[in-house]
């Protein structure tokens, strides 16, 4: 991949994730934010990398940490959606399941994205080009591979049926699920990018910039997410917080669809 943005957005994850593992390895607190969640220095440190990177491209950035803080641009047709640390429960944890997220959205639907998990070593990059993931070696992403999503293989479910939503098991009886795979952040859409399952269901809120860098990855592998109602997720929903509705991601529309239909109907009984 050449874009000149997704470029940019590399190198910001990349730096962002040599500042956040800086911190991992050394004894550091976490407080809590307004909503209950938590937050540590790296989540902030990150974001500042990120941002610096960023502002040269004069695009808006809706990024976690400065909406935590009132910092809310006007976003219009094109932005970035900024998480610096997903998964900051798994970096308090120190079990190297959280991630770097960027994306670039264009007119609600994210175009261009990269998720970045730096205790692991791994990334992933979605653009027009496809998915791909690479190694992760300092501020140089390396062994880059094209990744898709692999229909028709055996039905597993991102997902714990034993700590996840009441309605998760009955879903999972319903498509004959035979395995369920946990892993922490924005990793879920990845493990689907690359073949390793089949859909992801969530009935738990999520924010824009939980899913917004993982969907450009899973979209541009082949796959796709979509509401309970059937839609194509969509971004820069200001006047609901930037509050995702419940989803699907799946390796094609026509699972993703029976998904969230069977989902839907779960919820109401």
């Amino acid at each position: 991949m050449s874009q000149p943005l997704l470029d940019l957005m590399t190198r910001a994850a990349l730096e962002a994730g040599q500042v956040i593992l800086d911190i991992y390895n050394r004894p550091f607190d976490s407080s809590e934010k307004a909503d209950g969640s938590p937050v540590t220095i790296a989540d902030q440190m990150a974001e500042k990398v990120i941002l610096a990177h960023l502002k040269e491209t004069g695009i808006p950035v809706l990024a976690e940490e400065s909406v935590a803080a009132g910092d809310i641009p006007v976003l219009g047709d094109r932005f970035f959606v900024v998480d610096p640390l997903d998964g900051t429960k798994e970096f308090i944890k120190r079990n190297g399941e959280f991630t770097v997220n960027i994306a670039l959205v264009e007119n609600g639907r994210p175009v261009l994205g990269i998720v970045t998990a730096p205790v692991l070593g791994d990334g992933y990059l979605g653009g027009p080009d496809g998915a791909f993931s690479f190694r992760i070696d300092g501020l140089t992403a390396s062994e880059l591979t094209p990744i898709s999503v692999a229909r028709h293989s055996p039905m597993q479910v991102v997902a714990s049926r034993s700590h996840g939503h009441d309605a998760l098991r009955e879903l999972c009886d319903s498509f004959e699920v035979v395995n369920d795979v946990s892993v922490g952040s924005s990793l879920k859409f990845c493990l689907l990018a690359k073949g390793e399952a089949r859909f992801y269901p969530r009935f738990t809120p999520t924010c824009e910039w939980d899913t917004a860098a993982g969907q450009a990855v899973l979209e541009a592998a082949g796959g796709t997410l979509l509401t309970l109602s059937g839609e194509a997720l969509a971004y820069g929903k200001a006047d609901r917080n930037f509050l995702n509705p419940f989803f699907v991601a799946a390796d094609d529309e026509e699972l993703g669809k029976a998904a969230a239909k069977r989902m839907h109907a779960l919820l109401q009984t």
